[in-house]
């Protein structure tokens, strides 16, 4: 199938976007330097929530804010010194750094074939290390902990009985069930149309199958939705409402204009044929 020549405002897009769309060729160096980033991610959170380091009460201080103090007895109880000494809500959220680099590593190792230069390798991997870690100090900090949060919830003690031991705030295990959701669903989406693409007679054709029938940037949502539920187990209810509605307008609006000229220009009637068939832009039924 033919397509059209990118205009001269796609070409000039092309050389802002950090993902190159629509060069498809193997980027070793960028690989790796995302993939090394992402990993170093996973101790940096757990250097910033363990009483051991604790490396995030040390910056709060520094910026004078004070910190909730050390949790002890720890609400989480699984014989590991290392997890127990996180309390079950920075358990959540070292488990949530670690689940978010590993699906990050998964897509520039796997899901994606666009081309992924150093640059921009560099540029994500920060990103989102200072997204995971501004989470964390926000846990930490007394007047923004999700800790606070009510209402909470009574959990095992483990036979012992500390006053406090067994409450969690509802809003750590919303978005822990809520982030295992989001994750689950922009995966399994990129996952299909890896697939989908992967075969020769589809290599021009648009994905609508499974997932990508419910919305157009089906991805866009798993990936809002799992932000938006970090933020909530670090800062509340209100922090993960906000961060879930500014990633989801942002690639509601910004994005997703971006992808419909890309599209548009690439795949012509089949892209319009699918924005009629699936009218939703990111969150099926609603937007």
């Amino acid at each position: 199938m033919a397509t059209s020549p990118p205009s001269p405002r796609q070409s000039a897009k092309q050389h802002l976007d950090l993902v190159q769309r629509g060069r498809k060729k193997p980027s070793p160096l960028g690989t790796a330097t995302f993939v090394g980033l992402r990993l170093l991610d996973i101790p940096l959170q757990y250097a910033l929530l363990s009483p051991s380091y604790d490396l995030g009460r040390r910056l709060l201080s520094v910026l004078h804010i004070t910190p909730i103090p050390v949790l002890s007895p720890s609400l989480l109880i699984t014989g590991i010194p290392a997890l127990d000494g996180l309390g079950a809500g920075g358990a959540v959220l070292v488990a949530m750094a670690a689940g978010s680099s590993l699906k990050q590593i998964l897509w520039v190792t796997y899901l994606s074939a666009e081309e992924f230069p150093p640059r921009a390798a560099v540029t994500l991997g920060l990103f989102n290390a200072l997204f995971n870690s501004v989470n964390s100090l926000l846990f930490l900090a007394a007047a923004t902990t999700s800790l606070r949060s009510l209402p909470t919830i009574v959990l095992p003690s483990s036979g012992r009985s500390s006053r406090g031991m067994g409450a969690l705030p509802l809003s750590v295990a919303v978005g822990a069930a809520l982030y295992a959701t989001g994750l689950a669903l922009e995966t399994a989406s990129e996952w299909q149309r890896r697939t989908f693409k992967a075969r020769p007679e589809n290599a021009d054709k648009v994905c609508k199958v499974g997932l990508w029938r419910w919305a157009r940037h089906i991805n866009y949502f798993g990936y809002s939705l799992w932000s938006g539920a970090y933020a909530m187990a670090a800062s509340g209810w209100i922090g993960g409402l906000a961060v879930g509605f500014l990633v989801g307008r942002d690639l509601g609006t910004r994005a997703v204009d971006e992808l419909d000229e890309y599209c548009g220009g690439r795949y012509g009637e089949q892209w319009a044929q699918f924005k009629r068939e699936v009218p939703y832009r990111i969150v099926p039924g609603f937007y």
